[in-house]
């Protein structure tokens, strides 16, 4: 039987898009593996989270420069791009390396930092046996950008986080009155900021932003323009959120508006879908890929008010079907099928 480890080293942000990537694929890769052990690397504080029946190899900080003995594997999952925790030494591992996004290409950083970046990343990826992109987005970002040599490079979409019981806590912020929701890290490539005009052209209507504030100084950045546009008492930093939480800012809120400058797929879209909200994205990156027909697009961060009236015209009039339709969407992303594809590939890497 082979013996593989799953990288989950980011799951130490917890509540963050790649937290609930490992959690999510991880326990689905768990379920549907007949011909393989798999064992997490994970950290111990949440070294609970795939049950106490699951193999543990604890990650700790100093293993960036020494590594643990991982001889017994015959397969290392990297699940983030620029992981620092790599079998370097041990080259009789295989290594598959999942990339999801190149999106320090399209951040304001010096040309500088970008090299770095992508030095960085074209390290990992001369380790690698082969990669999976989450989108075809990634895959040609990758193609283009980097030299994959003769490696297999696939494309595994994620699954849709299913959302649990819709719950508020005593703390929690409550709304009082319909809201716009963006969730994700308050970052600059989020664009969040760019949603506050919606704000001024809609009165009585208020801005749910949760997420970590990653970039602390752009998190005072949106509170200055809220306050320079007189939108400051209905724009709402609630920093992270409980999953019931976050199930009650979807089930409630009367859109999800992502104006995000980069995304390698952009798991709110299938998530908002999954209870049929309407979806207002940008055109950058990945977006269109993940949102298709069914999402509304502003075609520019200059008209985003008539690209938002006449979107919700649509969506009112067309009711429960573009609702059901969006549903059904939302379910053809699902973690067992990503699963599946990854053994898969992990099967043609160990013959």
């Amino acid at each position: 039987m082979n013996q593989i480890i799953f990288d989950c080293e980011r799951m130490k942000y917890i509540n963050t898009g790649l937290y609930y990537f490992c959690l999510n694929l991880g326990k689905a890769l768990l379920q549907n593996s007949r011909r393989e052990k798999i064992a997490v690397f994970i950290p111990n504080r949440v070294a609970a989270s795939f049950g106490p029946s699951v193999p543990i190899l604890p990650q700790q900080s100093l293993q960036k420069f020494f590594m643990p003995s991982v001889s017994q594997y015959q397969l290392w999952h990297c699940t983030y791009q620029n992981s620092n925790y790599l079998p370097r030494r041990n080259r009789k591992i295989k290594v598959l390396l999942t990339i999801h996004d190149l999106n320090f290409l399209y951040e304001d950083k010096s040309a500088s930092k970008k090299a770095r970046c992508l030095s960085h990343l074209q390290e990992n990826i001369n380790r690698s046996d082969a990669i999976v992109c989450i989108s075809e987005f990634t895959r040609n970002d990758v193609l283009t950008h980097c030299n994959v040599g003769n490696r297999a490079v696939h494309v595994i979409y994620n699954g849709t986080n299913g959302l649990t019981k819709p719950v508020l806590e005593e703390k929690s912020y409550r709304p009082a009155v319909p809201f716009l929701f963006n969730i994700g890290a308050i970052a600059r490539k989020k664009n969040q900021h760019q949603i506050l005009p919606l704000l001024q052209s809609n009165p009585s209507m208020e801005l749910v932003l949760a997420g970590r504030h990653e970039d602390k100084s752009y998190a005072h950045y949106i509170r200055q323009q809220a306050s320079e546009l007189n939108v400051d008492d209905r724009t709402h930093l609630i920093n992270e959120v409980t999953e019931g939480e976050k199930s009650w800012y979807y089930h409630n809120c009367q859109a999800l508006v992502m104006p995000s400058l980069a995304e390698g797929f952009g798991l709110p879209i299938t998530e908002a879908m999954s209870v049929g909200k309407p979806v207002f994205l940008s055109k950058h990156t990945a977006m269109t890929e993940i949102g298709k027909d069914l999402a509304f697009y502003f075609q520019d961060f200059n008209n985003m008010h008539d690209d938002f009236q006449s979107g919700m015209l649509h969506y009112r009039k067309a009711g429960s079907r573009i609702q059901e339709a969006m549903k059904a969407y939302s379910a053809t992303f699902n973690w067992e099928d990503a699963a599946r594809k990854y053994l898969d590939v992990y099967r043609s890497l160990l013959g």
